[in-house]
């Protein structure tokens, strides 16, 4: 089953994970070596972000370091800051009708 980004970044653990490997590729016993679980616990996690395509491995000699992919964070952001564009009109909006009600409270 292929996860989505949501599935993903729903678990403070893969968000964890994320917040390290954006700072630098990190291989999953390094991973693992920083939290306080077992280097298959930590797969578990990765297999998660990579079929998301949060993360991407590059096998360098005998290790796979996985790296933050920006640019899909980077759509997910686009996404999110049309629903808060959205968001904020509807907002402002009910902000308008809230006022002109207290108005004619005060005006009675």
């Amino acid at each position: 089953m292929r996860q989505d980004i949501f599935q993903a970044i729903a678990d403070p653990t893969r968000r964890a994970i994320l917040s390290l490997i954006a700072m630098q590729a990190l291989t999953p016993n390094t991973m693992a070596e920083k939290f306080d679980m077992s280097r298959q616990a930590v797969s578990k996690h990765i297999k998660v972000l990579n079929e998301c395509g949060l993360i991407r491995p590059e096998q360098s000699g005998r290790e796979i370091y996985y790296h933050f992919n920006a640019k899909k964070m980077q759509e997910f952001d686009n996404w999110l800051a049309q629903l808060r564009q959205s968001w904020e009109t509807q907002f402002n909006q009910l902000d308008k009708v809230s006022a002109t009600i207290k108005n004619k409270k005060n005006e009675q």
